[in-house]
């Protein structure tokens, strides 16, 4: 999955382990806390992400490519990102 673009589910059936409201941090301070959030999830988890950055859809997308934890459902500002299983 192109993580980018995430799958078309709708974030409404979509369910979350966790959830963090990041508000309007930008890039560095995202994906660092990002990092820190996912960790504290079991494998297989479902964070439920709120961040309303104009660009956090393209750093969410790219950070999830990298780290290869998989972007299941967005709707900005809305993202759901599952812990990768390793």
């Amino acid at each position: 999955m192109n993580p980018t673009s995430a799958n078309n589910l709708s974030p409404d059936v979509v369910s979350a382990d966790a959830e963090w409201d990041a508000g309007d941090l930008a890039c560095g301070d995202l994906v660092l806390e990002l990092l820190r959030k996912m960790r504290a999830l079991s494998p297989g988890a479902v964070l439920k992400l709120i961040a309303t950055d104009p660009a956090a859809r393209i750093d969410i997308g790219a950070w999830c490519r990298v780290t290869k934890n998989p972007l299941v459902a967005m709707s900005p500002p809305v993202f759901f990102i599952q812990r990768k299983e390793s």
